[in-house]
């Protein structure tokens, strides 16, 4: 989606506001992300969280992909994302004890 919009990192900052204000309540969370997003975008966020976590065990690029039935390319993507230290996934790892 291509967006011409010039307030959109504007947007985008209100929306990093918008996730800040959720808090441990799962079912206000679950509701949120349900409004938010569609069914598809929902399982395919959990499936990249699951892509990560199972990069982060040293699993390899095909059986990632098998496992959760993805293409190669999609597990690349996160391979990449991951090899970022001081990102946001590797935050969350240690958050999570990964």
């Amino acid at each position: 989606m291509k967006h011409i919009n010039k307030k959109i990192s504007e947007y985008k900052k209100e929306l990093l506001e918008v996730f800040s204000k959720l808090n441990s309540d799962k079912d206000f969370i679950a509701l949120f992300l349900k409004d938010m997003f569609t069914p598809n975008e929902i399982e395919n966020l959990a499936l990249r969280w699951q892509i990560i976590k199972k990069l982060n065990n040293k699993e390899t690029h095909r059986s990632v992909a098998g496992d959760l039935g993805l293409g190669i390319s999609t597990v690349t993507r996160g391979s990449r994302m991951l090899r970022n230290k001081d990102g946001g996934f590797h935050q969350m790892l240690k958050k999570f004890g990964k």
